[in-house]
């Protein structure tokens, strides 16, 4: 049996990152500890926050101890510097779970070193993430669109889970955060 809450909006607060520094794009405080109880994993579960170089430097961390990074950009350090568009890391047996954080538009991607040019297709990135996590594993995606999830992934299905719609304050632009999950046929 499946854990399907009944959601609609997390109201949360302004993104707070470590040494007082700002990034454009920083999750909401209290966003990761919300997302890894939809994403079903505990704090030992490897999730991959993939364009998320900056998810360690979260005051409000929610990063648990086998998470791993994946981000184009090298000064954000990642622990994979790669171009989510050609590969995704690898991981033996699959990734319990999967954070996408990509850009959400060309417009927000010219406030990130790498720029418009390397935006990946949430549709494609999707994907290629849900292929990369273990059966039963779960890919969550926030972002401005709900991105179509394949009906199949090799021998398993896909079934969306929850959308909840994020927004961190008066006037500022709601997110929509999806997950999806890979069942065995």
């Amino acid at each position: 049996m499946s854990y399907r809450p009944i959601c609609d909006t997390w109201i949360l607060a302004r993104p707070q990152l470590t040494g007082g520094r700002r990034y454009y794009g920083a999750y909401p405080s209290g966003f990761l500890t919300r997302a890894r109880a939809l994403l079903g994993v505990g704090p030992d579960d490897a999730v991959l926050h993939v364009c998320g170089g900056m998810v360690r430097h979260h005051r409000h961390n929610g990063v648990g101890r086998n998470d791993r990074t994946v981000d184009l950009d090298r000064r954000l350090k990642p622990d994979y510097c790669m171009d989510v568009r050609a590969e995704l890391p690898i991981l033996l047996g699959g990734w319990s779970a999967m954070l996408v954080d990509r850009p959400y538009s060309p417009e927000d991607a010219d406030h990130y070193r790498c720029g418009r040019g390397v935006l990946p297709d949430a549709g494609q990135l999707l994907r290629d993430c849900l292929a990369h996590v273990r059966p039963g594993g779960r890919v969550g995606f926030l972002d401005y669109l709900w991105p179509r999830p394949p009906r199949a992934i090799g021998e398993c299905t896909v079934r969306p889970i929850a959308l909840i719609g994020v927004i961190a304050g008066y006037d500022q632009r709601m997110r929509a955060f999806s997950v999806f999950e890979k069942v065995m046929a």
